[in-house]
């Protein structure tokens, strides 16, 4: 089978073929199907819709996505005052349990990520500028460690 009957055979306004693959047992993709037209239509209408929606949420509530700690710990704290506004409840209670371990854990993430650039910041200013006349850094060290070193059991 060749690669023009896997794709969809709808030639754009541009020249350029459609690159979707065509339904089962048509040469057409959904979008471009002449028997689903009004289905197509009504799909993007609705994808429309909730694209509006999405941006008028996400503004409400000044979220930015799910892509840092920052947004992540946004969305925590919407879920949690939209959880406490609730009535009194054993499911409420659990819920808010379930987000402050969430919490507690990207506060810890967060941290980390946080020194974690700090050190990487120190390590690039180093390898920059090996002729800077500050002091040697611990990383800098060369130790030796001995081989047959076992570390002591804290707890009997």
């Amino acid at each position: 089978m060749s690669l023009s009957t896997r794709t969809c055979r709808h030639i754009r306004e541009d020249g350029t073929p459609c690159r979707a693959w065509p339904m089962k047992g048509e040469d057409y993709c959904f979008w471009h199907s002449p028997g689903r037209q009004d289905e197509a239509e009504e799909a993007r209408r609705l994808g429309g819709l909730r694209r509006r929606r999405e941006k008028t949420v996400a503004g409400a509530y000044e979220f930015q996505g799910l892509a840092t700690v920052t947004d992540i710990r946004r969305l925590l704290e919407v879920a949690v005052i939209d959880t406490l506004s609730l009535e009194n409840s054993v499911a409420r209670s659990r819920t808010l349990a379930y987000l402050s371990q969430t919490a507690l854990k990207c506060i810890e993430v967060g941290e980390l990520e946080e020194r974690l650039g700090l050190l990487e910041s120190i390590i690039r200013t180093r390898v920059d500028s090996p002729t800077s006349s500050s002091p040697p850094c611990d990383f800098d060290l060369d130790l030796d460690i001995d081989e047959d070193y076992e570390p002591k059991e804290l707890m009997p």
